[in-house]
């Protein structure tokens, strides 16, 4: 049976979550924007309404997630008046409690995705490391577990550009994450990912340690202003190199965007016009110049608050043993798992969860 102890605890974790999240600021916002749509003129300038719509919806999700929690406990204090009276039962009040910890539990851990660019969808990079075949076969596997893990989670999917490698796997890839802080979820993913297993290209059935490098970096989209000059940008085009079929290796509709300042190099072979991946690859710039900001601040931060954790930019963060013994482990976190068919089946959450419960906002 629930204790008023129990209770006033819950209220005490909600209440430190409301100073954490600015709930009440973000009250005031959700407010003040739903009161600009109904003006007259709010759809005037459809660009700047839909901005506004999107900007609503944001800040929305932390304000509703936490009316959920805050009902889910004031239903509890009221069953728990009503056991004192004998009018609900143990079991109801159990059903209540573990709905609201779950509850509870799910906004802490949405704090710590609480930064502005975690609601972004996020953009990953996939590429083998030294190793031929052996590496880029570990690459298409990595892709894969990500397609799966997000398959798994709601997340909508898109190929932004693809280099198959002969005679298997893949020398690149790019995906598109797009859903529910995309980017808080994988941005804990980046580094070097490696392999330990009985090379199924070996004849002679040795052990194999193979490398594949994670880049994500969040899509800014029209919130946030990058600006790019355009004499700074180079461009190629060439035919994509897909699964082939109609007009997507017939023509040179695929590009290649170099940025000089930074030496940041981009493909795009997502659609079959070169104008639109013109657009999309421009949008990959501005997004991998916006990580970069949020990098530079972050180890600024890091700096001035003396932190010892140094996450090192493109360090190896997780081995996935396959022989002699079977092994996930992540590096950082010590978070293991003894079922690594099912991680690379896209069981990432527990790795994801761990990382973030260390590392990210608190």
């Amino acid at each position: 049976m629930v204790s008023s102890e129990q209770i006033l605890e819950l209220y005490n974790r909600l209440n430190d979550l409301f100073i954490y999240l600015s709930i009440e600021k973000k009250e005031k916002e959700v407010q003040e924007l739903e009161a600009n749509t109904q003006s007259n003129n709010f759809w005037n300038n459809p660009e700047d309404a839909q901005k506004t719509l999107k900007q609503i919806s944001k800040v929305k999700i932390w304000v509703t997630s936490y009316n959920q929690v805050k009902n889910n406990i004031d239903e509890l204090k009221i069953l728990e008046e009503f056991a004192k009276e004998g009018e609900c039962t143990e079991e109801e009040i159990n059903s209540q409690l573990n709905k609201t910890i779950q509850s509870l539990e799910d906004l802490e851990f949405k704090n710590m995705l609480s930064n502005e660019e975690d609601n972004m969808s996020a953009v990953m990079t996939i590429n083998p490391g030294a190793g031929g075949t052996e590496s880029q076969d570990w690459a298409e596997m990595i892709m894969r577990m990500y397609i799966m893990w997000g398959e798994k989670n709601g997340y909508k999917i898109k190929e932004l550009d693809f280099h198959k490698a002969e005679p298997a796997g893949i020398k690149s890839v790019t995906l598109e994450f797009e859903g529910e802080f995309a980017f808080g979820n994988l941005k804990g993913e980046n580094g070097v990912h490696r392999l330990v297993r009985i090379s199924p290209f070996d004849s002679n059935a040795k052990r194999h340690t193979s490398f594949a490098s994670v880049f994500v970096y969040p899509l800014a989209d029209e919130s946030i202003e990058i600006i790019v000059d355009p004499s700074e940008i180079s461009w190629d085009t060439f035919r994509a190199s897909g699964a082939g079929g109609q007009g997507v290796n017939k023509t040179e509709s695929a590009v290649r965007l170099r940025h000089a300042p930074t030496g940041i190099t981009i493909e795009n072979s997502e659609s079959r016009s070169q104008l639109e991946n013109k657009a999309k690859a421009i949008q990959l710039l501005k997004s991998q110049l916006y990580e970069l900001e949020i990098r530079k601040i972050q180890e600024e931060k890091d700096k001035l608050e003396g932190n010892k954790k140094k996450i090192e930019w493109g360090s190896q963060i997780r081995n996935y043993v396959l022989h002699p013994y079977k092994i996930v482990k992540d590096l950082r976190t010590n978070h293991e798992s003894t079922n690594p068919d099912a991680v690379l089946d896209g069981d990432l959450n527990p790795f994801i969860k761990s990382y973030l419960m260390e590392f990210g906002q608190k």
